[in-house]
């Protein structure tokens, strides 16, 4: 087998391995989509629940998140004052804000699917955050 004959060779194996592993990779986003269409966590537990038996439970601190979130809407308070506060990155502060774990549902893959766990606030309160984070342009 010439050099020639060999690289054609080496690249139809190389093709054959990369279809493989797309086909993984499609499968595995599959799986999780289908977790959370169930309404199961895709990751970690968010502050205020920590995960057991695979289902988001609430934790004791969990009323923080309330208050985070009727501070942010009712007091007029900087997000990095507020993250200050309650021992928080801006950032961190930032994914608690925006997290629709909290109103019940979980988002995957730009997705909204009903959560299996206990909201601890109304979509109410949430929807009012998020427009108020929007009016001032905070992403």
């Amino acid at each position: 087998m010439d050099e020639k004959e060999r690289l054609i060779k080496e690249n139809e194996e190389l093709k054959k391995e990369i279809e493989k592993l797309k086909s993984i990779k499609i499968n595995q986003k599959n799986s999780m989509i289908k977790k959370a269409s169930q309404g199961k966590s895709m990751s970690r537990a968010p502050f205020g629940y920590r995960i057991v038996d695979s289902k988001l439970i609430l934790t004791e601190n969990f009323r923080e998140v309330e208050e985070i979130f009727e501070e942010f809407l009712k007091e007029n308070i900087s997000l990095r004052k507020l993250a200050e506060k309650h021992h928080f990155s801006v950032n961190g502060l930032k994914k608690i804000l925006t997290n629709f774990t909290y109103i019940g549902k979980i988002k995957f893959n730009n997705q909204i699917h009903e959560g299996n766990h206990q909201p601890i606030i109304s979509s109410t309160l949430f929807n009012h955050v998020q427009n108020k984070l929007e009016r001032l342009g905070i992403k």
